[in-house]
């Protein structure tokens, strides 16, 4: 709810005319870089400000729920993600106890990649993911199942 609004401020206070112009503000502070700059290279036009109100009459329409499931908040992985390798190292197993806890990590992972890809499948229904995109991310979470 407090992104909302703030979301909502952002996109009004960049349809108001300032020496310092703000029409590209929200859509960073939304996740939408690519729009973002759109906004920064067209607002000598004065399109994006026009934009940036009817932004904000949008997102005043819209209930708490429907505001976070079209705009999801942007999550930054830490560095150490970033640098990690993706794969796994597991231990070897010593005793039929480690063997079964393995087991049961990988019927979770298993688990969660079907809940994840069934997620996709929703979105893509939606219209909010093209086939191509849910195809590689499919492929992808498919991946960490090996």
């Amino acid at each position: 709810m407090q992104r909302r609004k703030i979301a909502i401020a952002l996109a009004f206070a960049g349809s108001l005319p300032t020496p310092l112009p703000l029409t590209w503000l929200h859509k960073f502070y939304l996740g939408q870089y690519l729009w973002g700059v759109v906004y920064l290279i067209l607002m000598p036009t004065g399109v994006p400000a026009v934009a940036c109100c009817i932004e904000g009459i949008w997102y005043l329409s819209q209930s708490d729920q429907g505001f976070e499931s079209r705009f999801p908040k942007v999550r930054f992985p830490k560095a150490e993600t970033l640098l990690a390798d993706d794969r796994q190292v597991e231990p070897p197993l010593t005793s039929s106890s480690d063997s079964s806890k393995l087991g049961n990590i990988q019927a979770q992972r298993t688990q969660q990649v079907a809940i994840a890809i069934r997620e996709l499948d929703q979105l893509r229904q939606d219209g909010l993911i093209t086939e191509y995109e849910f195809e590689q991310k499919r492929r992808k979470l498919l991946g960490k199942i090996d």
